[in-house]
């Protein structure tokens, strides 16, 4: 089974992003995840939140799908992750 990864698109000095980024930390030590840290200000990170307009930071994409924006619904997030592949794109 691949290895799901988790995109993290953060803006400078935003605590839902830092709080998104350790949650991501502790679920690396659950869960097999690769986590992608993009800086919204870079040209991946613009052409994101291009793509996907998120009112918040952080955007979060599981597998290249929406997932969330703003603060990281940790428990959402564990349950998709578990329940295997990601095929749900926004």
């Amino acid at each position: 089974m691949p290895i799901p990864t988790v995109t993290v698109v953060h803006a400078p000095a935003c605590h839902f992003c830092a709080d998104a980024q350790a949650a991501l930390n502790d679920l690396g030590r659950e869960l097999p995840i690769r986590v992608d840290l993009v800086a919204a200000d870079s040209d991946t990170g613009e052409a994101l939140v291009g793509i996907h307009r998120p009112s918040m930071f952080p955007l979060v994409l599981v597998d290249g799908a929406f997932f969330s924006q703003g603060r990281l619904p940790r428990r959402k997030l564990r349950a998709l992750l578990a329940s295997g592949p990601v095929v749900s794109p926004r």
